[in-house]
């Protein structure tokens, strides 16, 4: 690996950037341009002294995850995200693999979105991304394995239709199987759906008679009724941004015209930010 080249690239990287970029408050005057390391080692859910030595090329080997990581912190393009792993020794990922990267349009707008909660998924629905109305809304679910997949956790943890209605439960199932068969076609001969498809078919009675029904229809906007336990009933249109570079998914709750949804989904932030700064 060429550490050298791998900590020039993040610091280049680094120093183009401004607060406002990335969705961080810029907080006070700064000596030198860019973004802090601490910011971007907080960005990436890395420690601040691990990042420091991985720009300094001291004795640090990146894994793909945290290229990923570092790749979304660093909004870096695909082809900026290709460059760094070229650089630290890897193939880059092939369209559509998971990991941790998202597309940079798709965090700009996710950074954008500060009324509404928001969050980025793979054509999976692995979870990529979320903003805080997300957090506060859902938990988090960002967690790089199953337990971040939201198909997965509508089929096998009961837990993860607490916020739905019982009468919406078949059309969000049915949804989910027929987008998964849908993205089975679009990928090929896959493995990582092939297993996703085998898990789930052997883990749910529900996901297999939805999915002998051959339903095949991406996920597309809907209207959905919340249930929060503290933020109450939110109307919502469930709407989906796609990208065709990389097949993320930007997912916004959007409140229904006439409902109290909007002022709730207030109330919720306030909850967010408890949350965050306790």
């Amino acid at each position: 690996m060429k550490h050298g080249d791998v900590g020039s690239f993040l610091r280049a990287r680094r120093e183009v950037l401004r607060p406002a970029d990335v969705g961080l408050v810029p907080g006070g005057r700064r000596r030198t341009p860019g973004l802090r390391r601490s910011e971007v080692a907080l960005l990436a859910d890395v420690s601040v002294d691990y990042y420091e030595r991985l720009e300094q090329s001291r004795n640090a080997k990146p894994s793909k995850t945290l290229l990923a990581s570092l790749a979304r912190a660093l909004r870096l393009s695909v082809d900026e995200r290709d460059h760094l792993y070229h650089l630290a020794g890897y193939p880059p990922p092939r369209l559509g693999a998971t990991g941790g990267y998202v597309d940079p349009a798709m965090m700009f707008l996710l950074d954008a979105l500060t009324t509404v909660p928001a969050h980025v998924v793979d054509d999976l629905t692995n979870m990529l991304a979320q903003n805080r109305l997300s957090h506060a809304l859902l938990g988090s679910w960002v967690h790089g394995d199953r337990a971040g997949n939201v198909t997965w956790r509508w089929f096998t943890d009961p837990a993860s239709r607490a916020l739905n209605v019982p009468e919406e439960y078949e059309a969000i199932g049915r949804g989910y199987a027929a987008d998964l068969r849908a993205t089975a076609a679009h990928r090929g001969r896959d493995a990582v759906s092939d297993q996703l498809i085998a898990d789930l078919t052997e883990a749910s009675e529900e996901f297999r008679r939805y999915w002998d029904d051959m339903e095949v229809t991406p996920l597309r906007s809907t209207l959905k009724t919340l249930v929060h336990p503290q933020a109450g009933r939110l109307d919502v249109q469930c709407d989906f941004v796609l990208s065709s570079t990389t097949g993320h998914r930007l997912v916004i709750f959007r409140p229904q015209p006439g409902s109290a949804t909007a002022e709730n989904f207030e109330f919720l932030d306030v909850l967010g930010r408890q949350s965050f700064e306790g």
